[in-house]
């Protein structure tokens, strides 16, 4: 199966001292064997707040490790499109950039499981493809 993976997971597993990271550390190798997506805004999600949280030499550890580990998905034309439309449908919530990149690729790639520890978004939407997102851990 598929996963799309988001920028919290992936901090909570980087920093030992994050009140999540245990839990991101199990979940992230219990998905081991699965196709694990990152879409291209978490790279630069994940730098910047590596760098703010850690240091510079920490975000770009970060960054190839990550590069390393997971499948790495770019935004098409019709992903920023798609991105537009659920801005503007559910401008209210004033959703996060990254989580609608998120959001836009999973409905691309009929992906319905999403790892993240920032549900807010993805319980707001209701994907077209599905009949909602499966949140993971």
């Amino acid at each position: 199966m598929t996963v799309l993976i988001d920028t919290s997971v992936l901090l909570a597993y980087a920093f030992s001292r994050d009140q999540n990271h245990a839990l991101a550390s199990r979940t992230l190798r219990a998905l081991n064997q699965e196709r694990r997506i990152v879409v291209t805004p978490v790279l630069s999600e994940l730098f910047y707040m590596t760098m703010v949280r850690v240091n510079y030499a920490r975000a770009i550890q970060m960054f190839a490790s990550t590069r390393a580990a997971f499948e790495i998905q770019q935004l098409t034309d019709e992903d920023m499109t798609r991105m537009i439309a659920i801005m503007e449908q559910y401008k209210d919530a004033e959703f996060d950039f990254t989580d609608v990149a998120i959001m836009a690729l999973a409905e691309r790639l009929n992906i319905q499981r999403i790892c993240t520890f920032d549900r807010r978004g993805f319980v707001i939407i209701h994907p077209p493809h599905c009949d909602y997102f499966e949140l993971l851990p």
